[in-house]
């Protein structure tokens, strides 16, 4: 660049005006004309300045006048400098030149227009903190950070953190208030920042249950009448009076923020009247909140207030007004886009794309979400007022069809339908006009429908055992939707039943894949494998469900049962521990564990669970015995007397728990009511042989003269039973010498019976049968003297005469164990239903 010229230099008019002479002393001001002359003049009254001479040492050194002030150095030519030198060169003194710009390049100087060798600018200067109005607004800032802390807190549901956040924010708030009294600022207080932290405060307070801070902090916002629309915040309270169930200031309060609320805005007061009418059904009074719901229905109806209307006239039993309040309810409408819109086109892709897109967006799940509720409050509306508005349930469900059908929920008439005949259900109607013949109506109807109705049928012929009628409506409902899981399911029952247990794990493993969430799939998947022996793949099964089902007795029972199948006793007590957790009153799973224990070795664990299951139900033999057996091992007979009398009670005709007594005073000295009680006996039961056997060695050890008499009898009965021993022994030898005769003389007749079988009979039907060709005239009457002589103890039997098998007498369940019922798979409709005990399939019949 130093090359580069502007103009030509000997074509340059002002060259010269910028050149110096180095030997220019300011020794020589003195004899400088033009200096003395400015001194003199108006020029040396001019401010001071400073010029910046290139090229020289003393360039940057300016002179003092006589009036004190600094003088820039004068040019070669004697004349002084009046502007400053920037960048090398000089301003010119005339006005002919153009200012700043040279047409020489001076020493040391480069071409930088836009001024970049300067360097970066110098950082702007920080405010400083220490003044009134920043402390003001860092102050603001903290409040409103820890306001939006205390709402993001409550939105993830830590509550505690969040009510922190708004107290802090309120003692900040406090400190800004503070600050600004103190800076002389009172009067431009951010009021909607201090409305802002007491909101949120109280709101806090409200969602951590501390009702009486929130009220107190709410009454303060109301109070304050700079706060505009404060009023309003009375709902709010209105709502935690109600929370607290104190119904009639709760309304007082809704009225107060209904009068402070204008016309103009509809939807708030129409809310607030919906309050009010809830809280009359609370206080019973119907007919006040009928008023409330009757002007919301005319001004702005909606499915909610239609529905607590319907309630309102059913508690009063008013049936006209049913009737039209539910012709109000189906009309409502919901406000929602019709289900055709999101069907595609074919031809235009770029509909098609719009359209999936919007299938399943918010808006599209928030309509759905809204008609279903509309549905629920329709059917749950149906099913309330149709045994009441006309003389027959049947005849209500009847008109209720009739209304939906020619409404825009024409889809739920299919569903009333099949909810009529789970009320004959609960009615235990199944005959011809009942459930049945109703769920048959189904049969010609569309697929989904027609599933529903056969799943159901299916479950109610299981319950009758009607097992072929069972697995043809399972059939029926797996041809119209062979996704229907509860369909699989009722087919996996009836196979099971028939012992294909191979089959029926099959069908539950379909009926998984359709919907893993199945939890009966699941449950009798598990209870296939435990038939099939596959201990380890059920445990899994119950494993997963118990993941599923957290509080479920019965898959702990389950569970506790597999583990001590596997042999590991200590995790079967860890599961039924758990269950007692769940269902601490079941005296079987008490019973279980004491069991468990006592396998264990430990008996004071054992005893204290046989404790417990007694004390809840004191009628189980087995565990009545073992608490007796308990104390007679720690030699406590007193104490066993009162369980072997309570067996006594439930057995009167078992003579073993009476001799249990006997020997019980027995044993514990009381030889006089052991005595008494032994004559007892023998008075109820007078050949039993060990009663005469202990009467003749109490009486011999008294002293008593009844001995003789009861030696008499003991002989006696001893010797009746020898003859009776020997009958039957004959007998049965006849009838085995008759036996041998009779297959001798039959086997011809057995060859023909293969081509002309006979009807099968009865066991009981083949011994009688049997037992007629002996050829012994006494063999009926010796089995019948058998048989009265198995009902007495054995002589060498004194307290075991009796089996367990005679003592007990309990339900067996056809599929096993009382809880290794497969569970079937009809709908279930309520909490409280008939058919608690069987899982219903949730697609059928909606709520």
């Amino acid at each position: 660049m130093e090359h580069v010229h502007l103009a030509a230099e000997e074509d340059d008019l002002y060259s010269g005006y910028n050149d110096y002479n180095p030997t220019f002393d300011s020794e020589e001001l003195d004899n400088d004309a033009g200096f003395q002359q400015a001194v003199r003049t108006s020029h040396g009254r001019r401010p001071p300045m400073t010029a910046k001479f290139p090229g020289t040492a003393i360039g940057g050194r300016a002179l003092g006048t006589s009036f004190g002030s600094r003088m820039p150095m004068a040019s070669s030519m004697g004349r002084p400098m009046t502007g400053a030198v920037q960048d090398g060169a000089a301003r010119p003194m005339t006005a002919v030149r153009a200012a700043g710009y040279s047409s020489a390049m001076t020493r040391g100087s480069t071409f930088d227009p836009l001024g970049q060798s300067k360097g970066p600018a110098p950082p702007l200067e920080g405010k400083s903190e220490d003044t009134p109005d920043e402390k003001v607004k860092i102050l603001e800032k903290k409040v409103n950070d820890l306001i939006e802390e205390s709402c993001l807190a409550h939105g993830h549901g830590d509550l505690q953190l969040s009510l922190d956040r708004a107290k802090e924010a309120g003692r900040k708030e406090r400190a800004l208030v503070r600050q600004r009294e103190q800076s002389g600022n009172a009067d431009h207080i951010n009021l909607d920042l201090t409305y802002s932290v007491l909101f949120n405060l109280a709101t806090q307070y409200a969602n951590n249950d501390m009702y009486a801070e929130a009220l107190n902090t709410y009454q303060v916002i109301v109070k304050n009448k700079m706060f505009s629309n404060a009023g309003r915040l009375k709902v709010n309270m209105a709502n935690i009076h109600f929370k607290q169930k104190n119904y009639p200031k709760a309304i007082k309060l809704y009225r107060m923020a209904l009068d402070q609320i204008s016309n103009s805005h509809k939807e708030m007061r129409i809310k607030i009247m919906q309050n009010i009418g809830v809280v009359f059904i609370r206080m019973g009074q119907y007919s006040d909140a009928i008023t409330s719901f009757e002007h919301i229905m005319s001004e702005s109806p909606n499915i909610k207030t239609g529905f607590n209307l319907i309630l309102c006239y059913y508690a009063i039993g008013d049936r006209e007004r049913m009737k039209k309040a539910f012709q109000k309810l189906i009309c409502v409408p919901l406000g929602i886009d019709e289900e055709d819109k999101y069907i595609p086109p074919n031809d235009d892709t770029h509909a098609n794309l719009v359209i999936e897109a919007i299938k399943n967006d918010k808006l599209h799940q928030m309509e759905r979400e809204r008609k279903a509720l509309a549905e629920k409050f329709i059917m749950t509306s149906a099913k309330l007022i149709a045994p009441a508005i006309e003389a027959t349930f049947a005849a209500g469900f009847d008109w209720c069809v009739d209304m939906v059908k020619s409404s825009q929920y024409v889809e739920l008439a299919n569903d009333l339908e099949i909810n009529k005949a789970i009320t004959y259900l609960r009615q235990r109607d199944f005959k011809q006009v009942g459930a049945v013949e109703t769920l048959k109506t189904f049969e010609k109807k569309d697929s989904r429908v027609k599933s529903a109705a056969a799943t159901n049928l299916s479950f109610l012929y299981f319950l009758e055992k009607d097992y072929d009628q069972a697995d043809r409506y399972a059939d029926l409902a797996m041809t119209a939707d062979r996704y229907n899981p509860a369909a699989l399911i009722n087919k996996g029952n009836t196979v099971f039943v028939k012992k294909d247990y191979e089959k029926a794990a099959e069908f539950y493993k379909e009926a998984l894949r359709n919907d893993s969430s199945c939890t009966e799939a699941l449950y009798n998947l598990g209870l296939t494998y435990k038939r099939l022996g596959r201990l380890e793949e059920s445990l899994d099964c119950f494993l997963k469900l118990h993941a599923i089902l957290r509080n479920s007795a019965q898959v702990m029972w389950q569970l506790a049962n597999l583990f001590e199948m596997l042999e590991d006793p200590h995790q079967a007590i860890e599961w039924l521990m758990q269950l007692i957790t769940v269902t601490p009153t079941d005296p079987q799973v008490l019973a279980k564990l004491g069991e468990l224990y006592d396998s264990e070795g430990d008996k004071s664990q054992a005893f204290q669970y046989y404790q417990e299951s007694f004390r809840y139900f004191p009628s189980n033999i087995d565990v009545i015995e073992w608490l007796g057996a308990y104390y007679i091992d720690t030699q406590f007979c007193e104490k066993a007397i009162q369980y072997f009398e309570r067996a006594t009670l439930i057995q009167p005709t078992q003579v073993k728990w009476q001799l249990m007594v006997a020997s019980c005073y027995r044993r514990s000295g009381n030889y006089q009511k052991a005595l008494e009680t032994y004559k007892d006996i023998h008075r109820k039961f007078p050949e039993n042989i060990e009663c005469l056997r202990f009467l003749v060695r109490l009486c011999t050890d008294m002293g008593m003269k009844e001995v003789q008499d009861y030696a008499t009898k003991l002989k006696k009965v001893e010797k009746m039973k020898e003859i009776r021993e020997q009958r039957v022994k004959s007998a049965r030898e006849g009838s085995a010498r008759g036996t041998r005769r009779e297959g001798s003389a039959s086997s011809e007749v057995d060859i023909k019976a293969v081509s002309h079988p006979e009807p099968k009979h009865s066991p009981v039907l083949d011994q009688g049968r049997d037992s007629g060709h002996s050829s012994h005239g006494t063999s009926a009457k010796g089995e019948r003297l058998s048989a009265k002589m198995r009902a007495l103890p054995g002589s060498n039997e004194p307290y075991e005469a009796s089996s367990q098998r005679d003592i007990d007498a309990s339900y067996v369940d056809p599929l096993g164990a009382p809880m290794e019922r497969p569970k079937t798979a009809a709908k279930k409709r309520n909490e409280d239903d008939d058919f608690a005990d069987e899982e219903l399939g949730d697609d059928l019949l909606p709520e």
